[in-house]
């Protein structure tokens, strides 16, 4: 389906995102870090970003991504519930995450 024509992915706690077709996090040996590509692009998530995208794996809520971050940096659910769905909403805006189709088992 055409960028156009795809529905945009309003990102809420009961979403379960993935990343988009042609969309992989991998680990660049020669940059040592993390690195998003996107279709004709790279970009450079920070150490939070690429823990929240390593948990966007199409069966794992927001609402559990939001948990497992709480817990993993000692922060309060709440201060975090902003970024978190900010970054994911932003990501999700450019087509780079996707909502899963159904959740994988």
């Amino acid at each position: 389906m055409a960028p156009a024509l795809r529905r945009r992915l309003k990102v809420e706690e009961t979403s379960v995102p993935t990343l988009a077709r042609g969309v992989r996090l991998r680990f660049d040996d020669s940059r040592q870090r993390w690195v998003l590509l996107v279709p004709e692009r790279v970009m450079a998530p920070d150490e939070t970003a690429v823990e929240t995208l390593q948990l966007c794996d199409g069966k794992t809520s927001v609402a559990a991504v939001l948990d497992i971050l709480a817990e993993r940096y000692a922060a309060p659910r709440e201060e975090i519930a902003g970024d978190v769905i900010a970054m994911l909403q932003d990501l999700a805006d450019s087509g780079f995450v996707v909502a899963a189709k159904e959740p994988k088992p």
